[in-house]
């Protein structure tokens, strides 16, 4: 529960601490007098929007902090564990505004982000004012109340997230069909690529190869010529350089006979004569392999003609052109393995989408079971509360005309809203169209009461719930939020003297000017001094006897005479 309050700064508080008791803790004050400013605060703690113009004039910064004690809310306690705060049962909040826009949230003396503080505050406090009522208004809510009634909020939860990841697989499918969409012309172009570079079947250096071919085809005849002239001065004819080398080495060796300085000359004569002839014999081998084939020619040139077409889209070198083809390679495989991935979403989707058709399914059928109840229920806590006659009906809307199947959102399939028939003989009407605003308040303390031996947070606020009511209308709504007490804390803002007297702590605001500054109070009340505010509520700044007796009897009657 909340134990401590303590705001500095904010609005046209200089400073202000509340300090809260378990029960009814009423808040009163005229109008003005700063009750909203201390809402305000309070929604601030909780990770509610700031503003500059909620820091005091004058000063640097707006400080509210709050001090709770939650002994056993093992909720609570695993919620903040997840978050990594420190908690044995107390929490402290502390969160300041400055001038210069900086926000700073503290959670147990841990700086932690506002997100952190936005998703722990609803679990804290329930705040019921004109704003929730207006939320009331929205058929989107309704579904929400009825879940926590019923017990489905954590089947609820499940379908949320199960129906959270259906969207992301298909936002990924979306994604991908777009990429592939989009590349389709891009294989398209890289298949007609790679085929064209495979169809020629190309090796490395053939360009080279061929070059080298396509000059001796060229030049067969100029060669044949003279290769043919060479072989024959080195070796065909009678007087080739061969055989007169020949004889002369002959005669070098008889005279090395005679004198052996010849010999190493001899020997060289021999070296020349041997590589001479291995050279003819060359040239005629050569001769034989010459090719005089202008048919040939026209292959190699037409082959060099698609090489080098190949080099100037893809190359410049033919080594580029197969490098460019390994890369289509890759890129095609990666293209066929986002359609596989495709694919592979497609079948979890449809996987996915009939588990959650199940539950969803499932989950409709238990509301549809828990909407006659909450229907029941509902309507006799309104009965106690001055809407005797009052019909209530949960209404589910059907699936719309020409749709085969039902769809499906974060909720599940159910699309439903309140009516009401306040007034008998009356048809029942949406909620939204004929409740007024006492009428409003009313359902929305009958809904926190139904869901009070159910719900998790221990505090309540009740901010303009007397809007609307008087007379004994009041005292029962009064009676209404006390019975509600046993179950959380409730701090309960009224200007109505029947619900004001059925505290267990009553305090009063008051704003005054001190040297000039405007600046609001707060101040706990002791019995008598509860006493002379419920008079005051009574009858307005003229208390008279008959007032004082009257507040006291119903302060006898609610029970908070005795002192707290």
């Amino acid at each position: 529960m909340l134990v401590q309050l303590n705001i500095h700064d904010f609005a046209i508080i200089r400073h202000l601490e509340l300090s809260l008791r378990e029960g009814l803790n009423i808040l009163s004050g005229e109008t003005g007098a700063g009750k909203s400013i201390i809402i305000n605060a309070i929604n601030l703690i909780l990770g509610g929007r700031s503003s500059l113009d909620l820091i005091r004039s004058g000063s640097g910064e707006a400080v509210v902090e709050a001090f709770f004690e939650f002994p056993e809310n093992r909720e609570l306690r695993e919620h903040l564990k997840g978050q990594g705060i420190a908690f044995d049962g107390e929490l402290l909040i502390k969160r300041s505004i400055s001038r210069e826009g900086r926000n700073k949230v503290f959670l147990n003396g841990a700086m932690v982000t506002l997100q952190m503080l936005s998703g722990l505050g609803p679990r804290l406090i329930s705040i019921s004012g004109q704003h929730e009522h207006q939320m009331l208004l929205n058929p989107e809510n309704h579904l929400g109340l009825l879940d926590d009634f019923s017990g489905l909020a954590g089947d609820r939860d499940s379908l949320h997230q199960m129906y959270r990841s259906y969207q992301t697989l298909m936002e990924e499918m979306e994604t991908l069909k777009k990429e592939i969409g989009r590349q389709e012309e891009k294989k398209e172009l890289a298949r007609f690529q790679m085929q064209e570079i495979e169809q020629v079947a190309m090796v490395p250096g053939e360009d080279k190869q061929l070059l080298e071919e396509k000059k001796r085809l060229q030049h067969a005849e100029e060669l044949l010529e003279i290769v043919t002239h060479g072989y024959q001065v080195l070796y065909e004819s009678n007087d080739s350089v061969v055989s007169s080398l020949g004889r002369c080495t002959r005669q070098i060796g008889k005279a090395a006979q005679i004198d052996r300085d010849l010999t190493r000359i001899e020997d060289v004569l021999n070296g020349i004569q041997a590589g001479l002839e291995d050279a003819s014999f060359a040239l005629r081998d050569y001769r034989k392999r010459i090719e005089i084939d202008p048919a040939r020619l026209d292959q190699v040139a037409e082959r060099l003609d698609t090489l080098n077409r190949l080099k100037r889209k893809y190359g410049p070198e033919l080594e580029d052109v197969l490098r460019f083809k390994e890369e289509l390679v890759s890129q095609i495989s990666l293209m066929d393995i986002r359609g596989q991935r495709l694919s592979d979403l497609e079948g979890e989707a449809q996987r996915l989408e009939k588990e959650l058709r199940q539950k969803a399914t499932s989950l409709s059928a238990e509301r549809k079971k828990g909407a006659d109840l909450f229907k029941e229920v509902l309507e006799k806590e309104l009965h106690r509360l001055h809407m005797d006659r009052t019909e209530f009906q949960v209404n589910f809307q059907e699936n719309p005309q020409g749709e085969e199947k039902i769809r499906i959102g974060p909720d599940g399939i159910d699309h439903m809203e309140f009516m009401i028939s306040p007034n008998p003989g009356e048809a029942l009407k949406p909620l939204s169209k004929i409740a007024s605003g006492g009428e409003l308040s009313r359902i929305m303390l009958a809904i926190k009461s139904i869901l009070a031996r159910t719900g998790s947070v221990e505090t309540i606020i009740f901010d303009e719930v007397d809007a609307g009511i008087s007379g004994a209308t009041a005292e029962v709504v009064g009676k209404k939020i006390k019975a509600l007490a046993d179950y959380h804390q409730i701090l309960c803002i009224t200007h109505l003297p029947q619900i004001a007297s059925q505290g267990s702590t009553h305090f009063t605001v008051k704003k005054e000017v001190v040297s000039d500054r405007t600046e609001v109070s707060i101040r706990f009340l002791e019995p008598e001094e509860r006493v002379h505010e419920i008079a005051k509520l009574l009858g307005g700044s003229k208390i008279t006897h008959q007032a004082v007796a009257h507040a006291e009897e119903m302060l006898r009657k609610g029970g908070g005479r005795e002192e707290n």
